[in-house]
């Protein structure tokens, strides 16, 4: 059974292409970004259907003010941390997200933060910039014939995988879902957590953020690896544990570090600041989905899913980011 969606909240910026896609195929929407949990508590109870990014947090209590109207929230995005799945699912609201749209540009992000560990451009360019000539202070290491371990053989994790490779790194990963056959595909060499710990230059997390995942880098999975090993989290904070970063750099355990994301965004603990002004950590604040290409991505596949949902196009019928699939099933 179609779900009728005809009037859709959008909560936070998304490109433009989502909006149009929506309006082709006779959807109302309305852009009402950021606001306060109340007004969005009021105005949800009008709407047939919502779309987020990170921004906006869709509560049980924004669920609860919703019911009776509220049918889909799709997060133009990976992941549904702000969305209270749960919640959502006791009150026959779909969840969605986009999974697969922001693959590439998470994955090349990775790769580019692999190399400014490698290779200090990143200091070496801001002593340039402050009229400094320090060809001595900044030299690096080759990629090359190095060790990557890659914990998390999904979408970004393989795809990181095949270009690391072609830089003439060894890829070992860790998955507990994916098979043998698929890592090797990959040009991974798949093996258990305990084999991979001794054995990785560096280390790069593409897992989603469950109980567990978290820390899933600590001080004791640390003490295993190599003296110098360097670290990646381009996925979710909380998957690396910060402090243990922190003091095994302070050691020299851990040679250097590279953050994209964070338990708490923008940061305020004071490890996490710590982190961040360390002169062996790249931090970025939280690029990974921010290209253009991705925006676009997501975003229309939101809409296509939207409209997949009203069974209204022969062109668009599927919504493979549905994530609670049990409430999809009241509707069926």
């Amino acid at each position: 059974m179609p779900l009728n969606i005809r009037k859709v909240l959008v909560c936070d910026a998304v490109d433009k292409s989502c909006v149009e896609l929506l309006e082709q195929h006779g959807i109302k929407v309305t852009y009402k970004l950021k606001l306060p949990v109340e007004e969005l508590c009021q105005e949800v109870k009008n709407f047939d259907a919502a779309i987020v990014r990170s921004d906006t947090k869709i509560t049980a209590e924004v669920l609860a003010a919703g019911s009776g109207s509220l049918k889909v929230v799709g997060r133009a995005g990976a992941g549904v941390d702000n969305i209270d799945v749960p919640a959502a699912t006791a009150q026959n609201v779909v969840v969605l997200n986009t999974p697969g749209g922001n693959s590439i540009s998470a994955c090349e992000l990775t790769c580019i933060l692999i190399g400014s560990l490698a290779r200090p451009v990143v200091p070496a360019g801001q002593s340039m910039k402050e009229g400094r000539w320090d060809r001595k202070l900044y030299a690096g290491t080759e990629l090359y014939g190095k060790t990557l371990a890659v914990l998390g053989l999904g979408r970004i994790g393989r795809e990181v995988a095949i270009r690391m490779k072609t830089w003439g790194m060894r890829i070992i990963g860790y998955d507990p879902i994916t098979t043998e056959a698929e890592a090797k595909a990959a040009g991974i060499e798949k093996m258990t957590l305990e084999e991979i710990w001794p054995l990785a230059d560096y280390i790069t997390v593409h897992t989603p953020l469950i109980p567990a995942t978290r820390n899933l880098i600590s001080a004791e999975t640390l003490a295993k690896c190599k003296q110098g090993v360097k670290v990646v989290n381009v996925a979710r904070g909380g998957i690396i544990d910060e402090q243990a970063v922190l003091d095994g750099l302070e050691s020299g355990k851990v040679a250097g570090a590279a953050f994209d994301v964070y338990p708490e965004e923008p940061p305020k603990s004071a490890v996490t600041k710590a982190l961040i002004s360390h002169p062996k950590v790249v931090a970025t604040p939280h690029l990974g989905a921010s290209t253009s290409e991705a925006q676009v991505r997501v975003a229309v596949e939101v809409a296509e899913q939207f409209i997949a949902l009203n069974g209204t196009s022969p062109k668009y019928t599927s919504y493979a980011g549905v994530i609670n699939k049990e409430a999809l099933a009241h509707y069926q």
